[in-house]
């Protein structure tokens, strides 16, 4: 064995500010060539990277350095488990038995088991994610198909075409496309996340200090605003600008972080927010949804309510517009805000919603996914009292379960690349952060990989079932990630 292999140190630092300000932890290992550098959340496990390097001077002094520009930072040396996490924040909501004279229509319900905020529905399946830290995934008749086990409670789910992501209380965003869940976006370790948005691979994030953090597919920081409200429950995106709802109302930032674009009070504090191609929709806890044009700002329409709304949507182009209030409570309205019908949930209220094809999803404050059904024929029934029965949804006895992958072990190693697939290694560049760059012919070989960082390995190669190009210039992973060995 080397002198240089049996040489450890590790430098183990903490920055804890008072009020909402920093709390989180850093820390550098030197073990032999190989430096690991540990960070995240104090408390948490965080994140972990590690470089090799030529000699063990280099290592030390690589070491030395990341040490040295977090305490110019204000870092402190520490020991780590005396100083207690903080406490993450938890939406808090009530729910009031609901008004309505008739209940909705439901033809299904799935119980989570636990509070749920996060839902997408495609053309092949819902999803819903719960504070308990799963996210199951189910057919549109309401059969479940799988379930992935996440780390820390799901705040919300958010979907980037195909690639499907959730936002955790651990700061992490997971890639949910594949069997293999991923931390794809690492967020700052004092962000409390309260909603994401995912657009062309650029993570927005509202927090609950009513910033709003734009990070690139490298898990790198483009930059931040904060708006004049706190608690930001809304965040959308698209190509002409980043809307951030807070408590006093909705602000557009341009894309590049060019500077404000418009800000708008709303009917109360911002809960909630849709999009549709020229407008966005704020639920306000001032008993509306209000639509604000996405050019200028302007209030547009403004649909009213009983209660503080906790969710909307909108049918394709705006046609109808759905609100779940805090009253148990589900609308419709017509898009100039004429108000169609009302009725009860049958199980809480909802926190979030989207509509597809005739139908209404919601996921309630008792964490259960409901499938309304919000065609004509089954409303105007259920106004006259006659509704289904709901179907109650269980899980199967054999489901199939996938958690994040931890380290390289967590990968199944294949010794050939099978037909079709895509090869790509493990690079470290001149800054000492590994990036990972397509093998294959076919590929621009200069474009980076978004990639699971807690398995990535110097000069590490895997082979995956595919590779799409992104309008960011990059590439994203799509199907199962494995070793080549």
């Amino acid at each position: 064995m080397s002198a240089a292999s049996t040489v450890s140190t590790t430098t183990y630092l903490e920055l804890s500010q008072e009020g909402a300000g920093a709390h989180k932890f850093y820390e550098v290992t030197v073990e032999g060539l190989v430096v690991t550098v540990r960070y995240g959340r104090i408390g948490a496990a965080g994140q972990t990277q590690t470089s090799t390097f030529a000699t063990l001077a280099k290592a030390q002094a690589a070491a030395a350095k990341k040490v040295g520009e977090k305490v110019r930072k204000g870092y402190a040396p520490a020991v780590p488990g005396q100083r207690a996490p903080r406490s993450v924040t938890r939406r808090q909501v009530t729910s009031a038995p609901s008004t309505a004279r008739a209940v909705a229509p439901v033809l299904w319900r799935f119980r989570t088991g636990s509070s749920a905020f996060g839902i997408h529905v495609d053309d092949e399946q819902c999803w819903v994610g719960n504070q308990a830290g799963d996210v199951f995934t189910l057919d549109h008749d309401g059969a479940v198909l799988a379930r992935f086990s996440l780390p820390d409670g799901v705040k919300c789910l958010v979907a980037d075409d195909f690639w499907i992501y959730a936002g955790c209380d651990d700061g992490r965003v997971y890639d949910l496309s594949s069997k293999l869940p991923f931390a794809a976006y690492d967020i700052a370790a004092d962000v409390d996340i309260f909603w994401l948005d995912i657009h062309e691979g650029l993570l927005n994030v509202a927090d609950r200090d009513g910033r709003l953090t734009v990070i690139d597919h490298e898990d790198e920081h483009q930059w931040a605003r904060r708006s004049q409200g706190e608690h930001a429950w809304m965040v959308r995106a698209d190509d002409r600008a980043v809307y951030h709802g807070h408590h006093r109302g909705v602000t557009a930032y341009a894309p590049d972080g060019g500077g404000e674009l418009w800000h708008t009070p709303t009917r109360g504090g911002v809960l909630f927010g849709w999009q549709e191609e020229d407008a966005v929709y704020a639920g306000t806890a001032h008993r509306a949804v209000q639509r604000l044009s996405k050019a200028t700002g302007a209030i547009e329409a403004t649909y009213a309510c009983d209660s503080a709304v906790y969710s909307c949507a909108t049918s394709p182009g705006g046609r109808f517009v759905f609100a779940g209030d805090a009253s148990s409570s589900v609308y419709c309205f017509d898009q100039d805000g004429t108000r169609l019908w009302k009725l009860g949930t049958g199980g809480g209220s909802a926190l979030s919603m989207q509509y597809r094809d005739g139908r209404l999803y919601l996921v309630t404050t008792d964490g259960s996914l409901v499938c309304v059904d919000a065609s004509e024929a089954a409303i105007s029934a259920a106004q006259q009292g006659t509704v289904p029965a709901p179907r109650d949804v269980k899980l199967a006895a054999a489901l199939p379960t996938y958690a994040p992958a931890t380290a390289a072990t967590a990968v199944t190693t294949v010794t050939h690349a099978p037909a079709g697939s895509v090869v790509v290694e493990c690079v470290q560049d001149t800054g000492g952060r590994l990036r990972v760059h397509v093998v294959s012919g076919g590929y621009d070989t200069s474009w980076n990989v978004q990639f699971p960082r807690a398995i990535r390995q110097p000069g590490a190669r895997y082979v995956v079932d595919a590779l799409h190009a992104a309008a960011g210039g990059f590439y994203r992973v799509r199907g199962d990630i494995r070793r080549l060995g």
